[in-house]
């Protein structure tokens, strides 16, 4: 199996030509997602197909779509199926999401080769350690955040991680961390921000009486939690609820949110447009 992944200004005819270019090697369309944003006559499409029988090598297939492609204006990425996608993860002290992803990754739902953990603190080594998973421990206290980040930078590189996850890895991003890995981090906050800034948002929410809890997926920018939105998850809060059960389920949906917004990136279903992430499910 073969997926591609496409983005173009819109015209008439795309799917047409696309479908037309499968079907003349002898390729099968399996799945053929695809959205047009009117408002900015863009193109974005994702498909699988079945290239068992085709009559050219699949890199020979791959190649020759680069006409089309380029008569589209278009951008694109192929990636052959099975696959598993080199994964690094960073921590800090909380493991719910640590621990989501490695079961996740293990039962099949994610295709994810973790190749490390990485940690600014310890507290997460065990986990590593009894999954048989390499963890670096980066010191970044003080002054050494600035040389702990050149340190994961060249870990990510090492290991030629396609894809960092930050799960409740509570530092700031450098602007040239971001801008070298953009499109291959992903980050998880709960989704009070703004609005409940600071030590213990949780407590803020229960103070203010919401009636709503939630988590953000991301992928991370410059802009501190202000990337492009891959998945929300939320659940209604109830009077009796406690600051606690707030964190309770504030936890429930960080572990959901981030879970289905690595399995939508990995399984290459989604596409970055600007400050907004077009996300095709499964």
């Amino acid at each position: 199996m073969l997926i591609l992944k496409l983005s173009c200004p819109d015209r008439p005819g795309i799917v047409a030509k696309i479908s037309s270019y499968i079907a003349s090697h002898g390729g099968n369309l399996l799945e053929f997602n695809q959205f047009t944003n009117s408002l900015d006559a863009k193109f974005f499409a994702r498909i699988e197909m079945d290239i068992d029988q085709i009559d050219v090598s699949m890199e020979s297939f791959i190649k020759g779509f680069e006409v089309l492609g380029e008569s589209l204006d278009a951008t694109w990425h192929f990636r052959p199926a099975p696959f598993k996608v080199k994964t690094a993860i960073l921590v800090t002290k909380t493991t719910h999401c640590l621990n989501e992803i490695l079961w996740r990754a293990a039962h099949g739902d994610l295709p994810l080769e973790i190749t490390s953990i990485i940690g600014n603190r310890e507290d997460c080594k065990a986990i590593a350690e009894k999954e048989g998973i390499p963890f670096h421990y980066i010191e970044m206290d003080g002054d050494q955040k600035a040389e702990g980040f050149k340190q994961i930078a060249q870990i990510l590189i090492n290991e030629e991680v396609e894809l960092g996850i930050l799960a409740r890895f509570m530092q700031i991003l450098p602007d040239w961390f971001c801008s070298q890995f953009a499109g291959k981090l992903i980050n998880i906050h709960h989704s009070f921000l703004p609005a409940f800034i600071g030590a213990n948002p949780y407590r803020q929410a229960y103070d203010r009486g919401v009636k709503l809890i939630g988590a953000t997926c991301h992928y991370v920018t410059s802009d501190l939690d202000a990337g492009p939105i891959i998945d929300q998850e939320v659940k209604r809060v109830l009077h009796s609820h406690s600051p606690q059960d707030l964190m309770r389920l504030g936890r429930d949906c960080e572990r959901i949110a981030l879970a289905r917004g690595i399995r939508y990136h990995a399984y290459d279903r989604t596409i970055i447009d600007g400050n907004r992430a077009i996300v095709f499910e499964d």
